[in-house]
């Protein structure tokens, strides 16, 4: 089972972890991550100009090469998967943007949106299935008390992104018992780290980050999983005051299945 792979410049710079342990989860897992050729960055975010088109051809671009492979479109960074999915809603329904970045590119055969975009946990909840997972698991994280943070790019908008309930998810918190940890519920994990305000308003992103820290030590986790890397970045600044350290899902997964030291 291939999938055309998108991993956009954060995994290839400062979140290589959460690239490297996905690959070889995924070929542990039974299926196979196809970089796609000469892909160029997302931008990594969605441009709201309703008559913006030049920062969407990127991604236009990923969407048709996946289209012409006959395949899905995998993404693990957040930011990518928002845009590319953004993207890809726009080219299919709605029709000044597809008709104006159709004629710009020029290709052989015009994208309508035909690419399925999916996050890497998608792949292992609606593919795999959590209980096969449970199944490949050799390293349980049995007595593991892990928090997992959502943020915002994952979840909203809801109806175009369609990852999971934006109000209450549980994609993460399946993936948690799967491998044989006890999911901790909080109530902060689906609210923003400022990961976007972190430059230009530090003290109020910081003040975010310490809420979400404060609430999950208070529920009890012992460490938090995410699949953000602007989100990792934001909330590690925190991590020396918060006491607890911050992960990539792919990691606790690598380590799961027994994969992470070949990594």
């Amino acid at each position: 089972m291939k999938y055309s792979y998108y991993p956009g410049c954060t995994l290839k710079n400062k979140a290589q972890d959460l690239d490297r342990y996905a690959r070889a989860s995924a070929l542990k897992l039974g299926f196979e991550l196809e970089e796609i050729p000469d892909w160029q960055c997302c931008g990594g975010v969605y441009p709201l100009g309703s008559d913006e088109i030049a920062s969407k051809l990127a991604s236009v671009r990923a969407l048709n090469y996946a289209k012409e492979q006959g395949q899905d479109l995998i993404t693990l960074c957040s930011a990518c998967h928002h845009v590319l999915k953004r993207v890809n809603d726009d080219m299919k329904n709605v029709q000044d943007i597809s008709d104006r970045a159709n004629n710009y590119m020029k290709l052989d055969e015009p994208y309508r949106g035909e690419t399925k975009v999916l996050h890497f946990l998608e792949v292992i909840r609606d593919v795999i299935g959590f209980d096969e997972l449970k199944k490949m698991v050799v390293n349980p994280l049995t007595g593991k008390k892990i928090g997992a943070y959502y943020g915002c790019l994952t979840l909203r908008p809801g109806k175009i992104l369609e990852f999971d309930n934006p109000e209450n998810p549980k994609i993460m918190e399946d993936f948690i018992r799967a491998i044989g940890a006890e999911p901790v519920i909080y109530a902060n994990r689906n609210e923003c780290c400022g990961g976007y305000i972190s430059l230009k308003e530090g003290e109020m992103a910081q003040d975010r980050t310490k809420k979400i820290f404060d609430n999950c030590t208070d529920m009890g986790a012992e460490m938090l999983i995410t699949a953000c890397p602007l989100c990792r970045y934001n909330l590690n600044k925190s991590e020396a005051d918060s006491k607890i350290p911050v992960y990539y899902f792919t990691e606790l997964l690598a380590e799961a299945l027994g994969v992470k030291e070949d990594c």
